[in-house]
């Protein structure tokens, strides 16, 4: 057998799969800080599948699928059956469609993604990453939630409400920055997205060291509520320069009737 080079992103792509299904067995087990890093290195390996494919210029339509169908399962059917587990199903029946959303909602997201994938802006997501809302919620996990026991009081109802927010920006067409790709030509035309991440993991390191807690939740929280801030003052704008165009509108109409 025949392999080529672009077998080399696969691999990744598939490891990426075994960990959302590595998520589940674990999850079902009660083994929830275990199976929300697994979820987390299934991103990683999200991310190198792209770096690799890029790096033996082996793009091709079926890596693209492939990687569709590998986020469905671990960003997707594993982060909900996690917090299914942890949290939603002490509240049922709204805890089954609440748990359901990441799956259905990243699904939709993702295949909206594909139709897109030509031509779109490179620089800016169409909606929240499924990866983003998979990492946030497997991080509030490992911070709030207590291993084997899962969440209680108000970290859970908290929990519920980030799965609802997180899930409906998926499918939104709130604007997201992409991970930029490190190279000279793209660090000298987007510094400062390379300063926010360099200063984003520098406070990561620094919290470990200090207080032997990572505040990955709150640094992802930023992201989310950046996309949602910057999204609203671009809705503000759009008003205020439709009001003022009707209003230059009327006064030309209403010179032309004096």
């Amino acid at each position: 057998m025949k392999i080529t080079r672009t077998v080399v992103p696969s691999v990744f792509t598939t490891l990426n799969i075994v960990c959302g299904f590595l998520s589940i067995i674990f999850a079902s087990q009660g083994q929830f800080f275990i199976a929300a890093w697994v979820i987390i290195a299934a991103a990683v390996f999200d991310s190198l599948d792209g770096a690799m494919a890029r790096m033996t210029r082996s793009s091709s339509q079926f890596g693209v699928e492939l990687d569709s169908l590998a986020d469905v399962v671990s960003f997707g059917a594993a982060p909900s059956f996690l917090v299914y587990q942890v949290y939603l199903r002490m509240v049922e029946p709204w805890g089954i469609l609440i748990a359901a959303l990441p799956v259905v909602l990243g699904a939709i997201r993702l295949a909206r993604f594909n139709v897109q994938l030509v031509g779109f802006d490179k620089d800016y997501f169409n909606g929240l990453p499924i990866p983003m809302q998979a990492i946030a919620v497997c991080a509030f996990i490992l911070q709030f939630g207590k291993d084997n026991l899962g969440l209680e009081g108000i970290a859970g109802a908290e929990l519920l409400t980030l799965v609802v927010l997180l899930s409906l920006l998926m499918v939104s067409h709130v604007k997201y920055d992409t991970m930029p790709k490190f190279s000279i030509h793209r660090m000298k035309k987007h510094p400062w997205k390379y300063i926010v991440i360099l200063a984003a993991l520098l406070v990561l390191l620094v919290s470990e060291i200090l207080f032997d807690t990572i505040y990955l939740f709150q640094m992802l929280m930023l992201y989310v509520l950046y996309g949602m801030f910057r999204a609203a003052v671009l809705w503000i704008k759009k008003i205020f320069v439709k009001t003022e165009h009707e209003s230059v509108k009327a006064g030309k109409l209403s010179s032309i009737d004096i």
